[in-house]
């Protein structure tokens, strides 16, 4: 509703000045109608959680910007991105107005984005993502924007500004290509870091303590002086997050260090402590590495955290007890989901021949060495392109080599330019398939490989540690594939055995180059598995204990025998990373470096068990 300026006039040539009063009141009420006051009692609020540059941007003119924003939801409706009073972001202050910083993708002049998720439930977060264009002249900037549920209210709490300066930046201190081989990207300020590692799936029950170490390697051309981790671009609301911990040294910093300055080419090992998710599933934990007051590019951290209430389910079915020897399996690898990292598809080529086909046997095309196929699944239907224009699949494609161990690439696949690695690890050995699963909706690149072949792409050590410790990691690794292999439960209806990430880190055919001592401990050892009673043991391994194993019953439910608590005497006195059942790696470790054997090893975090060679 609006109040024209004569409607005004009128009002005071016939009304006393009471009156007037009490009409502007009634007036100004109206117009707030979907603001804060009204929008709480219909159930609407948001408290502000994050914003990109805390808010504060610098931008060369006419450069487009990713930008995003997080709220949590603290009213009493659920969120939603479509239908009956969406969410969305709106141009605000004034209201309706159309933005210097439109690039032309936004819903419409005064309308940004809608929320990414298709729900949001009371208590969880909401995010909205969209591009900012700077104009190109140069200037100070001030752009504010509001949450707002669709023909319903201006959500409170709801509102954010970005200051952006417009400034003509001098030219880059160093290129990406430069530091990490990926090419047309730069940055500009000579900071810039790289995760040494992967960060591994942890394991952790609800609400439960995180205490991991993130080690990042500088890659830039400036020194690290004053660095810390920090909630990502942070605006935080005095509540905090749900993953505050009381060592943190603020609502939002989790440690800082200004010891040692970190020369270009060398690495920071800095610890990370923080609350578990409540809710069960696999989690995604962003951090933000700060150097000398700068969130430098490369430092995003990102740490998969699954939440589980209990053990594996799978220690509930029937024992499975151990014939004669078998040939070497086949195991299935849940490799890469299909989605926005690769724009929905991938594109794949084998260095030898090969024959694409489906999952039924049937043959689909002959493809050269070298040819790229592309392939994806839309709409119940597999699509692929061996150079005759799209066709289609009922079933699931396989990329079969004409010859054993043969390596496939994901040609539109990067780890360096999607997952903050140092290497590409886009290669396979043997075949690969695209495969729909019902289970999670998801669309999964599985590697199908010989078992001691995708030993050699596990990223769970470094080459540099001792032998004995490796051997000793590569059995408690094999059966506890071999386990899920056996029972093929683990991941029932989506096609394949372990998970790249969530079981085991499994890196592929990059990997082998890197870890030739690896690949030795698993020539050393092949076909070695640990059992218990003649039955196939399921074996657990951790980062670090605390002095102590724990007790299968004490982390999850149930006994298992051979899972008993152990001292480590090398761990006394550390802090527990992980769920602490079964192997201890630095304890392991540990007593290869002091010369136990790996058969030592195991037999002692895996008490009154065999060690059985079940093929060759």
């Amino acid at each position: 509703m609006k109040i024209s300026e004569q409607s005004f006039t009128a009002l005071f040539s016939v009304t006393s000045k009471v009156a007037v009063a009490f009409f502007v009141v009634l007036a100004l009420v109206s117009l707030t109608s979907g603001s804060a006051q009204a929008a709480a009692k219909r159930g609407y609020e948001a408290l502000a959680v994050t914003v990109s540059g805390s808010g504060e941007l610098s931008m060369q003119p006419g450069e487009v910007k990713l930008v995003s924003v997080s709220f949590q939801n603290i009213g009493e409706k659920t969120w939603y991105n479509d239908g009956d009073g969406y969410v969305s972001v709106y141009t605000y202050d004034p209201k309706y107005r159309k933005s210097d910083f439109d690039p032309g993708t936004w819903l419409g002049p005064e309308q940004v984005k809608r929320l990414v998720e298709v729900e949001v439930l009371v208590g969880s977060v909401g995010t909205v993502s969209f591009e900012l264009h700077a104009p190109t002249t140069e200037g100070e900037y001030s752009e504010t924007f509001h949450l707002a549920a669709e023909d319903k209210a201006w959500i409170p709490g709801g509102e954010f500004t970005f200051n952006i300066t417009v400034e003509d930046q001098p030219e880059p201190a160093i290129s990406k290509a430069e530091a990490t081989g990926i090419s047309e990207l730069v940055f500009h300020s000579g900071y810039h870091a790289t995760l040494t590692e992967e960060m591994a799936t942890i394991q952790v029950q609800p609400g439960g303590l995180v205490d991991t170490t993130v080690d990042l390697t500088n890659t830039g051309s400036k020194p690290w002086l004053k660095r810390r981790i920090q909630l990502p671009d942070i605006m935080m609301a005095t509540t905090g997050t749900d993953y505050f911990h009381s060592s943190w040294l603020t609502r939002n910093i989790l440690v800082a260090r200004s010891s040692d300055p970190v020369e270009s080419g060398d690495s920071d090992q800095l610890p990370i402590k923080f609350v578990a998710p409540e809710e069960e599933g696999l989690h995604l934990i962003r951090f933000q590495l700060v150097v000398d007051e700068t969130a430098i590019e490369g430092g995003q951290i990102d740490i998969p955290v699954e939440v589980t209430s209990g053990a594996p389910d799978v220690i509930d079915l029937p024992k499975i007890y151990l014939v004669d020897p078998i040939e070497e399996p086949t195991i299935r690898v849940g490799v890469l989901t299909v989605d926005e990292e690769t724009d929905d598809i991938i594109q794949i080529k084998a260095e030898t021949s090969m024959l694409l086909e489906d999952d039924q046997g049937a043959p689909l095309a002959n493809i050269v060495a070298g040819q790229i196929v592309t392939a994806y699944y839309k709409d119940s239907r597999y699509y692929y392109d061996a150079g005759r224009g799209l066709e289609k699949s009922t079933y699931p494609i396989r990329f079969v080599p004409d010859e054993l161990d043969a390596i496939l690439t994901v040609e539109n696949f990067d780890r360096r330019a999607t997952r903050n690695s140092r290497h590409e690890d886009n290669t396979f050995r043997n075949i690969l398939e695209i495969r729909y699963s019902e289970v999670k909706g998801n669309i999964w690149v599985i590697n199908e490989l010989p078992m001691e072949t995708y030993l050699k792409g596990l990223a769970e050590t470094s080459n540099i540690s001792h032998i004995e410790y490796q051997k000793a990691l590569v059995v408690a690794a094999r059966t506890y594939a071999f386990y899920h292999w056996t029972r093929k439960t683990k991941h029932d209806g989506e096609g394949y055995h372990v998970d790249a990430y969530v079981d085991q880190v499994y890196k592929g055919e990059g990997q082998e180059a890197r870890m030739p001592k690896l690949t030795q401990a698993i020539e050393d050892t092949r076909g070695v598995i640990v059992t218990y009673d003649g039955e196939i043991a399921i074996t657990p391994y951790f980062s670090r204990s605390d002095g102590r194993t724990r007790d299968w019953s004490e982390v999850w439910y149930g006994d298992v025998e051979w899972l008993q608590s152990v001292s480590v005497p090398a761990d006394i006195g550390k802090t527990l990373w992980g769920h602490g059942v079964g192997m201890s790696a630095s304890g392991a470790l540990a007593m290869a470096n002091d010369g136990q054997t790996f058969d030592e090893i195991l037999k002692h975090f895996y008490q009154r068990v065999d060690l059985t060679k079940q093929w060759d």
